[in-house]
């Protein structure tokens, strides 16, 4: 889907405006049609986004027309605003998720609330040789033990 025609005809007189000759002979040589249908395929989507289309024309460079990739790039830096559209995202296969939402389910039912395998896991795996991160370590240790007064071993 393209962005339609009755939208790229204004963002032309605009920038027709602005940058008069400039403007117009960076295509003097090409179908001004087909110009306008490139620029309406860039620009696929801005028509669910309007206020970025507005956001582009009153930030456009002060030196040179933009190319339709440039006035694209200037409609996205706009800052996002709540309830507009986002661009498309992938979806998640759902057997993805489902084997996600099954390893959940598997680890509430194998570990028990206040449980601390993970810090004693930890621990143990410093013991052996494991490079631990000094604070994951120091966290298994304040779990395992939160109130020792004894001095621990330095990571």
């Amino acid at each position: 889907m393209s962005l339609p025609s009755s939208w790229v005809e204004p963002i032309f007189t605009k920038l027709t405006l602005i940058y008069g000759q400039q403007f117009l002979r960076r295509w003097q040589d090409l179908d001004l049609d087909a110009v306008k249908a490139d620029w309406a395929h860039e620009l696929d989507g801005l028509d669910r986004a309007p206020k970025r289309i507005g956001f582009a024309l009153q930030n456009l460079p002060t030196d040179k027309p933009p190319t339709v990739l440039e006035f694209r790039a200037i409609a996205w830096k706009m800052p996002a605003e709540a309830g507009e559209p986002l661009p498309p995202t992938q979806r998640l296969d759902a057997d993805i998720v489902a084997g996600f939402t099954q390893k959940l389910q598997n680890l509430k039912t194998t570990v028990p609330n206040g449980s601390k395998d993970w810090a004693h896991r930890i621990i143990a795996r410093h013991a052996s040789g494991d490079k631990i991160l000094p604070y994951s370590l120091k966290l298994a240790r304040s779990a395992v033990a939160p109130f020792s007064l004894t001095p621990k071993a330095a990571a």
